[in-house]
């Protein structure tokens, strides 16, 4: 049985890493697991609560950092995210590769734990999706319809730092179609499968 893997997937909004998580866990249903975040931010239309995020009051939320409940945990944007600890150790439990969707600080923070814990160092496999062009990653954002001009441009000034970072990943795709980032994303995993016998 081969080990089950971390995979740790950023990039700045509008690169479409929700979109290539979900198309991964989609592709391999028996093998991979969607680790759901905790956010204190309203949800989207359409959106569920324990599908899409765990949607958690700020209070709560702030509750559970105090006891030491999340892998890492960050301000995105003004509202606050985070993975469970025990959510992700369930899956690698299992058998199952735990995937998840976090910022560039939170990754940071998950490579930091990985050099104190080896087992998590052992699993995981990081993934930076980069859109280089703000005025692609601004069609994008606008093309989403989900967020007023002064929050595209916030997050377009965002991504600008968060390019900084890909250096730190294991692995770059330079975002181009949907369908070349999910070919990539999906060479990247098998890859990494046949490297953790």
């Amino acid at each position: 049985m081969s080990r089950a893997l971390l995979i740790v997937v950023s990039g700045p909004a509008g690169s479409g890493k929700t979109t290539l998580c979900s198309r991964l866990t989609e592709a391999f249903p028996q093998a991979i697991r969607r680790v759901i975040t905790c956010t204190t931010r309203a949800p989207r239309p359409g959106e569920v609560d324990g599908v899409d995020y765990h949607f958690l009051a700020r209070e709560s939320f702030e509750q559970q950092i105090t006891k030491g409940v999340f892998l890492e945990h960050a301000v995105v944007h003004g509202n606050l995210y985070g993975p469970r600890s025990a959510d992700v150790a369930a899956h690698l439990d299992a058998g199952f590769d735990a995937l998840l969707n976090v910022d560039v600080q939170g990754a940071a923070t998950i490579r930091a734990k990985g050099e104190a814990d080896s087992r998590l160092a052992a699993a995981l496999v990081t993934v930076f999706i980069r859109v280089s062009d703000p005025v692609e990653l601004r069609r994008r954002l606008t093309g989403r319809g989900t967020d007023h001009a002064d929050e595209i441009d916030r997050r377009v000034a965002t991504a600008s730092s968060e390019l900084l970072h890909a250096g730190e990943y294991q692995h770059v795709i330079e975002s181009g179609t949907r369908e070349a980032d999910f070919t990539t994303l999906e060479t990247i995993y098998r890859s990494e499968k046949r490297q953790h016998p």
